[in-house]
């Protein structure tokens, strides 16, 4: 690769540039190598051990239902701690569950709900550790590179797919699942290490850091206001329900379709991972030619022809190279939706987002893997794969009502910018509610061009804090118009203002130029006080400030 090319912020490698980035994602592949490896074994332990094709399928969503029950906590925690500590947290706990599965695999003590237990637990680390990574990127590179990065970590991911599957395959038939486990264990060692030697500046808020509850509630409410992240989320979730079944049911496309054993299946995990690292290395390209919904539409097909090539081979190399298709269109489509969910959110709320989006979409994998099991012990094993590869289908043709969009660049950055009113009150930062009014005076000729900025600004308000706005008309002077919110607390609202991005505030801006120059705005802050069992001695007097 050229120079030129290694400072093209579209260039797959450029974020390897940063040597925080390098250290650990390098280490993080290391580890990634080692949980296949023990996924593998556990995949194949429970196809030996287990008589339930459903048990076999539930493997997947053991691991990946703790995204799903715990992404929004975890989220508000990347938010409003130290993402690098919460990284080694997760990280510790999937060492430890790990540690913990030799030490009972070497006592001869395992079962299929053991097995699930300890997937689970791994998926727990996971639940804490990936949030904080995904969120930290935009931490260590510059926002330009973001989408190198995402597809970078998609591609990482999968190319030791290539690798460790087959390996781990090796391994278990080789040495047996013991050591499987036990060189997984010594894989986590890596991304610690990385973790405890980098430390990366993170932007400091002056601001004191956010209560958990509301934490949670302003990540829930920015997402739900936000039409491109729930467009993500929609077909996401989708995708993973449908796409899924290749890897839930690839174990048993081993053992009952091509009548082999763990060798096998390692080698058609690498032909998936192959096809992954070939479709990470030309996105960077395509993403130039194709928009996003056309990339995310060819995802769509690949895994559908792959879940179809597998229902009507017995072949280990047409199934393999069926594999590697439905492995190009897995990293497109992960790669493109986390991309747009990055750069669709703050990077106050990016944790949130990130976590919100993966419950929904690993929540999907889940699901998906217990229906297309299910599917597969009660009627066939190919009705499973085609059902799944007609829900693929389907999911590419919600592109006509929920396209995806075609983002290139954040524009939702705070200013970072506050003057914070005078207050004649002793307003500590708990205090509150904040009751915040705004009186525009409009002429009948400025209503409807007022009512288009006004609704404007009641999303630019809602997204960053603001609750109960509302907007209501005098009924006796209809010139008169009234804007009204509220925040918990003294501190939410000064919260708000820190996260309000340039273009939210220029709407103050043209509100102003639709009201005469005799009565401007007029913004009026008031904390609320309780009415019902007063003290004599000190009566609340109600808070007016004006400015």
């Amino acid at each position: 690769m050229t120079g030129a090319e290694k400072d093209d912020p579209s260039s797959l490698l450029a974020p390897l540039k940063n040597p925080t980035f390098r250290s650990v994602f390098l280490a993080s592949q290391l580890s990634s190598l080692g949980w296949l490896m023990q996924t593998v074994a556990l995949s194949w332990l429970m196809v030996s051990i287990a008589t339930s094709d459903v048990m076999v399928a539930l493997v997947q969503a053991a691991s990946t239902l703790p995204t799903f029950f715990l992404a929004i906590f975890v989220g508000a925690i990347a938010d409003n701690y130290n993402r690098r500590i919460v990284m080694i947290v997760g990280r510790s706990l999937m060492m430890a569950a790990s540690a913990m599965l030799v030490v009972l695999m070497a006592l001869g003590i395992t079962n299929p709900w053991i097995i699930l237990a300890f997937s689970f637990l791994d998926g727990c680390g996971i639940a804490l550790a990936d949030p904080a990574w995904r969120a930290s990127l935009g931490d260590m590179l510059e926002r330009r590179h973001l989408p190198s990065a995402v597809t970078l970590l998609n591609v990482g991911f999968n190319t030791v797919r290539s690798v460790g599957p087959a390996l781990g395959g090796f391994i278990v038939a080789a040495f047996g699942p013991l050591v499987t486990f036990a060189l997984t264990t010594l894989g986590f060692v890596a991304p610690l290490t990385a973790l405890w030697r980098n430390n990366w500046k993170v932007p400091i808020s002056s601001l004191a850091r956010e209560a958990l509850m509301t934490a949670i509630y302003d990540g829930l409410r920015f997402t739900a206001i936000s039409s491109e992240i729930k467009t993500t989320i929609v077909r996401g979730t989708l995708f993973g329900i449908a796409g899924t079944s290749i890897l839930a049911l690839l174990p048993l496309v081993a053992r009952d379709q091509l009548k082999a054993g763990p060798i096998t299946y390692g080698i058609l995990m690498a032909g998936f991972g192959a096809g992954a690292l070939v479709a990470g290395l030309t996105n960077p390209r395509l993403r130039r030619t194709l928009t996003q919904e056309h990339m995310f539409l060819l995802a769509c097909i690949a895994c559908a022809a792959c879940a179809l090539s597998l229902v009507f081979t017995s072949s280990l190399a047409i199934a393999t190279v069926s594999l590697a298709f439905g492995g190009a269109g897995w990293v497109t489509a992960w790669s493109g939706l986390g991309v747009n969910v990055q750069l669709a959110s703050p990077r106050w709320v990016v944790g949130r987002t990130i976590s919100i989006y993966s419950a929904f979409t690993y929540g999907g994998i889940a699901g998906g893997s217990w229906l297309w099991g299910t599917i597969a012990e009660n009627y066939s094993l190919p009705g499973a794969l085609g059902a799944s590869a007609g829900a693929s289908l389907f999911v590419a043709t919600l592109g006509f009502k929920l396209p995806i969009s075609n983002r290139f660049e954040s524009e939702l950055e705070p200013s970072g910018s506050f003057d914070a009113p005078a207050v004649a009150l002793d307003l500590k930062p708990r205090t509150g509610p904040i009751l915040i009014t705004t009186e525009y005076c409009i002429s009948d000729d400025n209503t409807d061009l007022f009512l288009d900025v006004m609704r404007r600004r009641r999303n630019a308000q809602s997204r960053v804090g603001a609750r109960q706005w509302t907007l209501t008309r005098d009924v006796r002077e209809p010139s008169r118009w009234l804007e009204t919110y509220r925040t918990p607390t003294w501190m939410d609202y000064h919260r708000l203002h820190h996260r309000l991005t340039a273009a939210d505030k220029q709407l103050d801006q043209e509100l102003i130029e639709l009201t005469p120059e005799r009565h401007p705005p007029r913004t009026s802050i008031l904390v609320e006080r309780p009415t019902g069992a007063l003290r004599k001695s000190s009566p609340p007097v109600p808070y007016v400030s004006q400015k």
